[in-house]
């Protein structure tokens, strides 16, 4: 493995990510029963393979005349990688782009033993079947045929790297915008319902306390009435302003309650109008979030079935079911 130059280690890591995408894509699409371009790339390339192989080679050459060390090195190197990636790569875009969390020995759902194994067994057949005519290959190449093809290859490799880490992240960023907007909805939703009921209450107590208030003007006008009508006869003139100060008494106070239930009414709808709006925004802009899916985000969606997310798990979901519809 020493022998090899900087640029042959570089053209083993493309090489190997093609195969990674070939065995991927493959076992995915039988799987969903339909093509799945797998991965994290555009590309027909899965960096995580070409990095796995360019470190199992660099860990298990050294002792390939050893069949076991080879499965050992291959099991903890790979595993290795992958916790690290996974990590990396759920705190960097809120999304697990594999998740082992259904299998029974797995750890946060970046590596599981059944994993493990095959990474094993993959570096053996790495070493001993898929290498040697690769490095045969890439060693009778024409140095400028193989600088050429680096050149080529790089160049298209970064700009699909660049452009897919931006999607992702931006992915990811509207997964904790739709998960944080439904939250505010909720809480708006909940403040609606409770000021309506406010509003209803509110509206019944008043038109009780109106009711109230003129039965108890009634009842004081009639009990007036009563007490004068037994007074003597030259009272009348009295009993008449008398009852005439007590029916304008009574209308000032029913339309002072009227007034006062008519305000209360009107801030009450006005909050309600104010609650209702700002739902309607954050309905709008949850909407023009998901439904804006660029190739690159469609791409990582459709070629990461398996992802999932934790704390987004509803918005994620809520975007996929979007992309089907739009597909279907």
């Amino acid at each position: 493995m020493y022998t090899y130059s900087w640029y042959h280690w570089i053209t083993f890591f493309y090489i190997y990510c093609f195969f990674g995408w070939i065995f991927e894509s493959s076992y995915v699409s039988i799987k969903k029963g339909q093509f799945v371009n797998r991965g994290f790339l555009r590309l027909p390339m899965l960096p995580l393979y070409g990095t796995g192989a360019v470190m199992m080679l660099w860990v298990s050459l050294p002792v390939k005349d050893h069949l076991s060390l080879v499965y050992i090195f291959g099991v903890a190197a790979a595993t290795a990688l992958e916790y690290v990636t996974g990590y990396v790569m759920e705190r960097l875009f809120k999304m697990k782009y594999w998740d082992y969390s259904n299998q029974k020995i797995q750890l946060n759902g970046y590596i599981c033993l059944t994993s493990s194994i095959a990474w094993g067994f993959l570096t053996i057949f790495l070493t001993e079947v898929i290498h040697r005519p690769v490095a045969g290959l890439v060693l009778s190449m024409n140095p400028v045929v193989e600088f050429s093809f680096l050149i080529i290859v790089s160049a298209f490799f970064a700009a699909d790297v660049i452009q897919s880490t931006r999607e992702a992240l931006a992915l990811g960023r509207t997964l904790e915008a739709m998960s944080r907007m439904k939250s505010e909805m909720e809480e708006l939703q909940l403040q609606l319902a409770l000021l309506k009921s406010e509003t209803r209450v509110r509206a019944a107590e008043l038109k009780d306390d109106t009711r109230l208030k003129v039965a108890e003007l009634k009842a004081t006008t009639k009990h007036r009435i009563s007490e004068l009508e037994e007074q003597a006869v030259q009272f009348r003139e009295d009993l008449k302003a008398s009852v005439t100060r007590q029916t304008a008494q009574l209308r000032e106070e029913a339309a002072a309650l009227s007034r006062e239930a008519g305000k209360e009414s009107f801030v009450l709808a006005e909050r309600i109008r104010s609650l209702t709006e700002q739902r309607d925004h954050l309905l709008e802009s949850r909407r023009k979030l998901s439904s804006h899916m660029s190739f690159y985000r469609k791409g990582l969606l459709k070629g990461n079935p398996t992802a999932s997310s934790s704390r987004f798990a509803g918005a994620l979901q809520e975007l996929r079911d979007m992309l089907e519809r739009k597909e279907s």
